[in-house]
């Protein structure tokens, strides 16, 4: 396996820095993620004239609180920037997410998706002609005047996020690459986004593996166990607090965690909320574990991907520990 690796850290120049050291540590690729708090393109604007080999991508850029033209361009800015690095990460994220933090309509969101892999793929191809236009269910585009000159490529990767059957489903018609969500764990994947896809793919006649699957791994490595494992259960449980991702807990046999989750959150009770995710659910999720442990934990996701993206948690967890498990994964899965 390539891990990649995910940035994060509180702020900018920390991720920054975090992804020289990646880099110099033999990792295949760094991914920016995007919040409330937090721009993807700008901190991979700054990594990309800061490294020279390593990957770069967003793990993930929300979709529709941009034009496919923003993204695009910023695409092929970064693509420019990096000498040819760059893959483009989106994910449509939750309603609330879209309607409540940054105003803007949700809805549809599977079609919208695959449209906005379709105007993004137009807009690569036409950076050296003259002009654009793109006519569809949600966009009308007319740029006549459009050029990219100096992109590198005209095909810059594209990966959606995807949980759940409908996303996945559009992942495998249109995209490069399925970015998995930090609370889908190994059985899903095997039993839900794996089938779902290459049935995607089939039915888009494109060949099996046309869209490869790129995890999250949510990774916790400490020297006492005990941390590692409720570090991770944190940032399990937040995640579980949201509804559009109860489907996981449901197959495992246990959606009464979702429940319990989102009444700690809403209490910003953070035990309560580690305390409510099982044991066999973290082992099933997450590499939480003591260093000499981990290895052989990654190992148990090579039959479902060769590109794990390893995502330390953050949720509730002092920021010296958090920086004690990156020392740890930059140590231990240095290539």
């Amino acid at each position: 396996m390539t891990p990649g690796l995910i940035l994060v850290g509180g702020s900018a120049r920390p991720q920054v820095a975090l992804a020289e050291r990646a880099e110099a540590a033999g990792f295949a690729s760094v991914w920016s993620a995007e919040f409330w708090n937090q721009h993807p393109y700008a901190v991979l604007g700054a990594v990309a004239e800061a490294t020279e080999r390593i990957g770069i991508g967003t793990a993930i850029a929300n979709a529709f609180t941009r034009s496919p033209v923003v993204h695009a361009t910023a695409a092929l800015d970064l693509d420019e920037l990096s000498g040819g690095r760059m893959q483009l990460g989106l994910g449509s994220g939750t309603s609330r997410m879209n309607e409540e933090w940054y105003g803007v309509p949700f809805s549809r969101p599977a079609a919208r998706m695959a449209e906005c892999v379709r105007v993004l793929r137009a807009l690569f191809a036409a950076k050296d002609r003259i002009g654009f236009r793109f006519e569809g269910d949600f966009y009308d585009l007319t740029i006549p005047l459009f050029t990219r000159p100096g992109a590198p490529r005209s095909h810059v990767p594209v990966l959606v996020a995807a949980v759940n059957r409908r996303m996945v489903e559009t992942a495998g018609a249109v995209a490069d690459g399925l970015v998995g969500h930090p609370l889908a764990s190994r059985r899903w994947h095997r039993e839900r986004t794996l089938p779902w896809l290459r049935a995607a793919e089939g039915a888009a006649e494109r060949p099996a593996g046309a869209c490869r699957l790129v995890p999250y791994v949510m990774t916790s490595i400490q020297e006492d166990r005990v941390l590692a494992r409720r570090d991770a259960r944190s940032q399990i449980g937040f995640y579980a607090s949201v509804s559009v991702y109860r489907s996981v807990l449901e197959l495992h046999g246990c959606p009464e965690v979702a429940d319990a989750c989102r009444a700690a959150l809403a209490r910003f009770d953070l035990r309560g909320l580690a305390d409510a995710v099982p044991d066999a659910l973290v082992d099933e999720i997450a590499i939480a574990c003591t260093p000499d442990e981990a290895r052989e934990r990654l190992a148990a996701w090579c039959d479902l991907t060769d590109e794990p993206l390893l995502y330390a948690p953050t949720a509730g967890i002092p920021p010296e520990r958090v920086r004690a498990n990156l020392d740890a994964i930059l140590d231990l899965f240095r290539a």
